[in-house]
């Protein structure tokens, strides 16, 4: 028996709209198959425009897959709603496979091809909106050990367990305390379920995945077996911020002078601001910003100096373009140059003062831990965040960063650049 919310017929219409078969073939079927059919109803017997369409058709299924594949692979962090990366995944694929169309002088349908694409946009974002109607994620609960405290996340269907009975249907999740010393009947029943096809997650991980946050109460392994990331991965980042880097740089030299040039005549002063930050493996280096506040003498007394390097809301210290700056964020772009010299990347962990980061590794267990990867210009505690200057808040930051360096890859990298889009639009998190 268990205790929970009758969900069951709207969790399966929700589970076979968000399946990728489901979604990939209604729109293979109504993006593809229908516009063909529709603009070339005797495609077949004109052999002269046969090849326009079938190379439009070619190209229509891989940026449909490639995009499904993209936008399923992305919203599987949390915190990431399909509608958000609906328009920009496909946008990318479709225009993928024209530059490619275009570059090798293949003929295509044109009319054809738009057409595809306004109708992968349109039953993507409806698939999506039954999707947030129907589906709510349902987990059933091992009532043992900690695993209850997940229960606090009131957008689950939690469904508690009363016996040790495996569950139906097949295949619904099942969370438990993996650490709790259970008696021979929960044991038996965990190991049943895992064979019939549940998927058994210890709660810590689950917890991880639903809210994005990774809390370490002990130095233990991620999911590579060691406390390094993703070491490969680590290098190939490296090669795309040295590659983005000298491709960007040309287009935001003169952007560059005219933000200086404002900053100057709204206050005296250097328009740009270096400041000693905490970087890669613990090691000091010079970070460049725009400077958005006015010109003020150096602090040397320890404590002062920690409360000088934290802005609070409403800074009195912030210029009129200063604050236009930290709400777009333009303020951070001249740190392309730290990228360049190896010191940062486009995306980590946000680089803390001196004064911070020391005050912050004596308070906050294992927060030297988070230098193992380079800092970034945006990051995922930013993102989801925004800025923080307390220490608890700070406490909270860190399980963010946390999770970014557990699950480095580059799909949270790609996640992150698309929220940092939303960032800016919407000036969330500045201060």
């Amino acid at each position: 028996m268990f205790i929970g919310r009758k969900t069951s017929g709207r969790q399966s219409r929700g589970a076979f709209l968000a399946s990728f078969w489901t979604q990939l073939s209604l729109t293979i079927v109504l993006a593809v198959v229908a516009p063909a059919i529709a603009l070339y109803p005797d495609m077949a017997l004109a052999s002269a425009g046969f090849d326009p369409v079938r190379n439009s058709m070619a190209g229509a299924i891989l940026a449909t897959v490639i995009g499904i594949t993209f936008i399923g692979r992305v919203t599987a962090y949390p915190g990431a709603k399909a509608f958000g990366f609906i328009l920009p995944s496909f946008a990318a694929t479709y225009a993928t496979v024209f530059t490619f169309f275009f570059a090798f002088r293949i003929d295509y349908g044109r009319l054809y091809f738009a057409s595809s694409f306004l109708i992968a946009l349109i039953v993507a974002y409806g698939l999506n909106f039954l999707i947030e109607r129907y589906v709510i994620p349902r987990f059933f609960v091992v009532p043992f050990g900690d695993a209850k405290e997940l229960m606090l996340i009131d957008y689950v269907n939690w469904v508690v367990l009363t016996e040790p009975t495996v569950p139906m249907p097949r295949g619904t999740p099942i969370v438990a305390d993996l650490r709790y010393d259970f008696d021979d009947n929960w044991e038996r029943m965990l190991a049943e379920a895992a064979v019939d096809g549940h998927p058994v997650y210890h709660f810590k991980q689950l917890g991880e995945s639903l809210t994005g946050r990774v809390s370490i109460s002990h130095m233990s392994e991620n999911s590579f077996g060691s406390l390094l990331p993703n070491l490969g991965y680590r290098n190939v980042k490296r090669i795309i911020d040295i590659v983005a880097s000298f491709i960007l740089l040309p287009l935001l030299i003169v952007p560059f002078a005219m933000i200086a040039a404002l900053i100057a005549m709204d206050s005296p002063g250097n328009p740009f601001f270096l400041q000693k930050r905490m970087g890669f493996r613990g090691r000091e280096f010079r970070m460049i910003k725009f400077r958005t506040m006015k010109v003020r003498l150096a602090v040397a007394d320890t404590e002062a100096a920690r409360h000088d390097a934290m802005t609070q809301s409403d800074d009195a210290r912030i210029t009129r373009v200063g604050r236009f700056l930290r709400r777009t964020r333009l303020d951070e772009t001249p740190q392309i140059f730290n990228v360049i010299k190896g010191e940062m990347s486009f995306i980590g962990p946000r680089p803390e003062a001196i004064a911070l980061s020391k005050w912050y590794e004596k308070e906050l267990a294992f927060y030297l831990y988070r230098h193992i990867v380079r800092p970034g210009i945006t990051g995922w505690a930013q993102v989801n965040q925004g800025h923080v200057a307390d220490l608890e808040s700070v406490g909270q930051k860190l399980n963010y960063d946390f999770f970014y360096i557990k699950n480095f890859s580059s799909w949270l990298d790609i996640l992150i650049v698309f929220k940092t889009v939303r960032t800016i639009m919407t000036g969330f998190g500045s201060k």
